[in-house]
């Protein structure tokens, strides 16, 4: 999509605001072309003793007139037009982070944070601006030079608009020249501002890293380079910008000199009047706004176009995941994946190869293999976040994929490995998956997750705000934070991706407690535990073991031990190493 064709078919859109704004603007030209005429009408009446004291009061007044009336029309216009060219900016603003929120995991493998950010507040903003500005001096500039032209060709003399007006053509061209140079660096100066929003981000984001390891001054400098280096892409931009002033400047200059030349002619042989003289010097003087309009007009364009250029391939970027299913609603029922394969862009070796297995409604699954063994691929998969290439899932006799994304994605909670808490109080992030949860239920969902006692030493409690991503509180306090508000979402299936790691073995067992009371109270309920701690498992009713992306054994906790295995040399180790460490 052009610039031209968003910008026109938020205008159709948006018609009567904008329609408004032009009639007043009409209006301002008039008022503004009409008071050299009416000057120079005064100077000649004057000259020629025409003009009494009366009449020249009334003249004036009718000039504070004109004055007043553009004051209120400006004001009027810019009250509309600005207000319908925000509101691009927000509809843009919108639809960018829908798509955002749309996308899955492998479009962000492939993004910068920080270059999103510029994309959704400098970008959107030039398009904003080309949007509203421009469309103002545009149409204003546009038609304030018809009119002045207008009436210095045909109500004060064609032969001084026509020797005014042979620089123009030359302005024309240095105007394509300039905005050629502009366009290159509007779009050098957002990427650059891009890098440096990126490296903001990033650094402060992991402070606490750059903290430990001292590299505080190394990123101080990174960061003045990138400043450096986005402030000289500013500056280019700006310069080329600035080369708008001298190219109208040395036009109406060399207009003014022709002009005067051939009027003073005129006049000393008595073919042109003092006053019509000087109300065509009043029009030159005019044309200098629709002048510098249109350097404006174009600049801002440039930058648009620039900006709808980077903003456009995140538009036109399909979805990571599709989302054409129709089935809008999920009860309980059995998870079945039938050979299961899925491979990560760029690797040859699949995360997950010929997978399958079956949980019925209310049971629970662990999912146990070493480092790498594919156990949160497998949890991406039954979210949807990636597709396999290979192989069917199913939930309640139905595809995943039939299923809309956001039936699927409420019908589970998943708490995965880094537990991401926002900036607000520990109770509103507990009840994010239930706004309109009470406080009783928040604070049982707590309880359930062993992290009731540990807010209640807080200040404030439930009102303890926990900062930007949870940093008040330590990684294990995050983690049952996060058990909680997926226990208080009350989901069909619920998803721990080793969201017990965090915690100690006696905290670990009342979470798996109260989750084994919540099965019994909800039993159609069914829970999947991936955990490289065994004894998060135990008590499953079915547990795989992933080494690969294959599934080598599988079966309940005895049957494993039994088998002696992976897993059952696994559990001595950690029986073991959990045994000295009591000592």
């Amino acid at each position: 999509m052009s610039l031209s064709s968003l910008i026109g078919g938020f205008v159709r859109r948006h018609w009567p605001s904008y329609a408004s704004s032009a009639l007043m603007l009409a209006g301002v030209a008039a008022c503004t072309v009409w008071v050299p005429r009416k000057i120079g009408a005064m100077i000649d009446g004057l000259a020629a003793h025409r003009l009494g004291e009366h009449d020249l009061w009334l003249q004036l007044a009718q000039l504070l007139g004109l004055g007043l009336a553009i004051y209120v029309l400006r004001v009027g216009w810019r009250l509309r037009l600005f207000a319908a060219a925000y509101q691009l900016g927000v509809e843009l603003r919108t639809r960018f982070y829908a798509r955002l929120s749309a996308q899955g995991p492998a479009f962000y493998q492939q993004q910068r944070t920080g270059d999103l950010m510029a994309l959704a507040t400098n970008d959107i903003d030039a398009i904003e601006m080309a949007a509203g500005e421009a469309m103002l001096a545009g149409f204003d500039g546009s038609l304030t030079l018809i009119m002045v032209l207008a009436i210095m060709a045909l109500g004060v003399d064609w032969r001084l608009a026509a020797i005014a007006l042979l620089p123009f053509p030359l302005m024309a061209l240095a105007f394509w020249r300039i905005s050629s140079h502009i366009h290159t660096a509007s779009t050098d100066s957002l990427k650059r501002f891009a890098a440096l929003n990126d490296h903001v981000q990033e650094s402060l984001s992991g402070v606490r890293t750059l903290r430990a390891l001292g590299l505080e001054q190394r990123s101080a400098r990174q960061f003045g380079e990138l400043a450096a280096r986005a402030a000289d892409a500013s500056l280019v931009a700006q310069q080329w910008e600035a080369a708008y002033e001298p190219a109208v400047g040395l036009t109406l200059t060399a207009a003014g000199v022709l002009t005067l030349g051939l009027g003073g002619y005129l006049v000393w042989h008595e073919q042109l009047t003092i006053g019509a003289l000087t109300s065509f010097t009043m029009y030159l003087g005019q044309l200098i706004w629709p002048m510098f309009a249109a350097g404006w007009v174009l600049s801002l364009i440039e930058r648009g176009r620039a900006a709808l250029a980077r903003l456009q391939p995140l538009f036109d970027a399909p979805l990571s995941v599709d989302d054409h299913g129709s089935i809008a609603t999920l009860a309980p029922g059995r998870l079945r994946l039938d050979d299961v394969s899925f491979s990560y862009a760029g690797q040859d070796t699949p995360a997950l190869s010929h997978v399958s297995l079956s949980l019925q409604a209310g049971q629970t699954l662990g999912l146990v293999g070493p480092t790498g063994a594919g156990k949160s691929t497998l949890l991406r998969v039954l979210l949807r976040q990636v597709t396999p290439q290979r192989g069917r899932v199913d939930w309640s006799g139905h595809a995943l994929a039939d299923y809309t994304l956001a039936t699927l994605r409420s019908a589970i909670s998943w708490v995965p490995q880094e537990s991401f808490l926002f900036s607000a109080t520990i109770a509103d992030n507990i009840a994010l998956g239930r706004p309109g949860a009470k406080r009783a239920e928040v604070e049982h969902a707590a309880h359930m997750a062993a992290i009731h006692e540990d807010i209640l030493r807080f200040p404030q409690g439930y009102a303890t705000h926990v900062g930007e991503k949870g940093i008040t509180l330590s990684g294990g306090q995050r983690q049952r934070v996060a058990i909680a508000r997926s226990l208080l979402a009350d989901s069909a299936l619920l998803l721990l991706d080793d969201a017990l790691s965090a915690v100690d073995t006696g905290t670990e067992t009342r979470i798996l407690e109260h989750l084994e009371e919540l099965r019994r109270e909800q039993p159609g309920r069914s829970t999947i535990i991936a955990s490289h701690r065994l004894s998060a498992v135990a008590g499953a009713d079915l547990i795989v073991v992933l080494r690969e992306g294959r599934i080598t054994e599988s079966g309940s906790h005895d049957t494993l031990i039994a088998t002696d295995g992976w897993y059952a040399s696994q559990w001595r180790y950690q029986q073991l190493e959990a045994s000295l460490d009591a000592l």
